[in-house]
């Protein structure tokens, strides 16, 4: 039986070819009076990434679960996560992945910032950033004056589990009986940042998209009830390389959409596939230093997050300085605010108290064409050309691609 596709609005292959080959431009936000656009919240609740996990408990019967994205109920999911996958990259190319397109369901938003810690954070547990704690790429450790840097992980600064001691969604549905995988390269198994989101999940090493093909099969066929997550990183650093733009991005593409493809043909019977990406992607020209620019750099103890979503950690007493400063030499390209404005306007959903340290004094998040980067702190930031972490459309929009064997 051949898989069933998404049904909300699902494109047929080719029907975007006029569009072929061309990068999308973010979707136009509505702007103040003074032309700045006022930056959108992602739908944390109702259509963002953690929304995603948490609908699939609740299609499993996981006790306590709900079901906000209305998923179809059923015994088996798999969710293919694809690194750099955004929904506006994937609907420019209908020719490189006409399977992804033909069963695109929807756009999700990934949370702040859209990167791959954060947005793996919120799929393994639920919960949007506010409420696990894997807020960015660089995040400040309390009381310690260091950043870790959460893709990295420096064991003698945070302890996985108890930096991110949330439940995962592996653990709550193994605790109701539910048959619970992790297919991924067997190198990310030990890092800090698999210990603090895979909990739970019975991990699955593959190292091949052949392999990842068995392996999910083989998972999604364990016990009465199974939840299966497989992941692919290749997209996203494709583009970090060489950018969303070029060849090498649209090659890589071809080869996901393979992925997806082979992965809904093996579904056993009552399995659905839903197919996501942590972040979309765009490669910004205009670069902004700020350990060359004295106006940016006074005032600032540590600079974390990454080059669309900066956290700025200011000396003590400087915090007004450093935000006026900001927001005078960035304000026309990234909306500049403080922790209290930024957690106010729900960038990142309910934040628990004692997590708020973690975010910067100030955050700025580019909605032009500008990469905050930092060539002392940061040199290797210069060689990346694809980039990711703000609010804007082309980032933060994700897929959520469904195919279903009933």
């Amino acid at each position: 039986m051949e898989p069933s596709r998404g049904s909300r609005g699902a494109p047929q292959p080719g029907a975007f070819e006029k569009e072929r080959d061309v990068l999308p431009k973010p979707s136009p936000s509505p702007e103040t009076e003074s032309g700045t656009p006022l930056p959108p919240v992602p739908r944390y609740g109702s259509g963002a990434l953690a929304d995603l996990t948490a609908s699939i408990l609740g299609t499993l019967g996981v006790s306590g679960a709900t079901n906000p994205l209305e998923l179809a109920a059923l015994p088996r999911a798999c969710v293919l996560v694809i690194d750099g996958l955004g929904w506006e990259l994937l609907r420019a190319h209908p020719n490189e992945a006409p399977f992804l397109n033909s069963c695109a369901d929807r756009p999700l938003t990934a949370g702040l910032p859209a990167t791959t810690a954060t947005s793996l954070g919120s799929l393994s547990t639920g919960l949007p950033p506010g409420g696990h704690g894997l807020l960015g790429v660089q995040v400040a450790v309390p009381g310690t004056g260091r950043l870790l840097n959460c893709l990295r992980w420096q064991e003698d600064l945070a302890e996985p589990t108890e930096f991110q001691p949330a439940p995962t969604v592996y653990e709550r549905a193994a605790m109701d009986g539910v048959a619970t995988s992790y297919v991924a390269l067997g190198l990310y198994q030990e890092t800090g940042l698999s210990r603090a989101t895979t909990r739970g999940a019975t991990y699955i090493s593959a190292s091949g998209l052949g392999q990842l093909v068995a392996q999910a099969e083989y998972a999604l066929r364990q016990g009465d009830r199974a939840y299966v997550t497989v992941y692919h990183a290749d997209l996203d650093s494709t583009g970090h390389q060489f950018g969303c733009g070029s060849p090498h991005w649209r090659h890589q593409l071809r080869f996901m959409d393979l992925l997806a493809q082979r992965i809904a043909e093996i579904l056993p019977p009552g399995a659905a596939l839903y197919v996501t990406g942590d972040h979309g992607m765009t490669d910004p020209v205009e670069r902004v230093d700020v350990d060359t620019v004295p106006d940016l750099a006074a005032g600032v103890a540590m600079l974390g997050g990454d080059a669309r979503c900066r956290y700025v950690y200011t000396e003590p007493g400087a915090e007004a300085d450093v935000l006026a400063a900001w927001r005078a030499t960035l304000g026309d390209r990234a909306w500049v605010m403080s922790r209290a404005e930024a957690v106010a306007a729900g960038w990142f959903g309910p934040v628990i108290p004692a997590l708020l340290p973690r975010i910067g004094d100030v955050v700025a998040v580019p909605f032009t064409d500008l990469a905050i980067v930092a060539s002392v702190r940061e040199p290797w930031l210069e060689r990346m050309v694809g980039m990711h972490g703000s609010l804007v459309s082309a980032e933060q929009l994700v897929p959520l691609v469904t195919a279903i064997r009933e």
